[in-house]
């Protein structure tokens, strides 16, 4: 795919709520991460795309302005259902649940389609200053600071900070089982949860 001169992709032209219209643009999403999971940026044409999704290339057009749009909303559409998983635990749990419960989202994030995972992995870090990963990098550190904050964890010296590496942690450990093809779950988790919280006990 060619490579973007500039730090933000493009965004989609519009992106309709309800109605067939809303319809369409869920198939067209939906069949740019099916091609991508089967064939890879190779196989990743906006006509490929259009022929998956059963609509004409008009209509692929009248809402995306091209693949990196295309991608740029799939990335969205990811990264929404993991923050809207963490906001839900969150709301429901003590701090140390919480903690588990993000670490579980982030590892069942990655594998529930690794293959899509890993690629919109290395596109999100191509463009890293693009607003829609700040927008969920800012995301996922306010709700580490709302967890870090509750007292049956471990107090720490910088707050902010600590929400900062507890984020590093779990995105590099994550990806890099992504990057490795892991598929066990359970283990993943108890290992990113092992540095999490062992980072927390020794900085307090």
């Amino acid at each position: 795919m060619k490579q973007t001169t500039t730090s933000q992709r493009p965004r989609p032209r519009k992106m309709p709520r309800q109605g067939r219209s809303a319809e369409t643009v869920r198939a067209i999403i939906e069949a740019t991460a099916r091609i991508l999971e089967q064939g890879g940026l190779g196989a990743f044409t906006t006509n490929a795309v259009a022929e998956w999704a059963g609509v004409s290339i008009g209509s692929l057009y009248q809402y995306f302005p091209g693949k990196e749009a295309l991608i740029g909303a799939l990335i969205v559409r990811e990264t929404s259902l993991l923050i809207a998983e963490c906001e839900a635990i969150v709301a429901a749990a003590n701090g140390r649940e919480a903690l588990q419960g993000v670490i579980a989202s982030a590892v069942n994030h990655q594998l529930r389609r690794p293959a899509l995972a890993r690629l919109l992995d290395l596109e999100e870090a191509r463009l890293p200053l693009d607003e829609d990963t700040r927008c969920v990098t800012r995301r996922l550190h306010s709700i580490l600071l709302s967890i870090l904050a509750r007292t049956d964890l471990p107090q720490q010296p910088d707050l902010d900070l600590a929400a900062q590496d507890v984020l590093a942690i779990i995105k590099g450990m994550v990806d890099a089982a992504g990057e490795r093809c892991e598929q066990d779950r359970d283990a993943l988790s108890s290992r990113v949860g092992r540095a999490v919280f062992g980072y927390l006990e020794n900085a307090a």
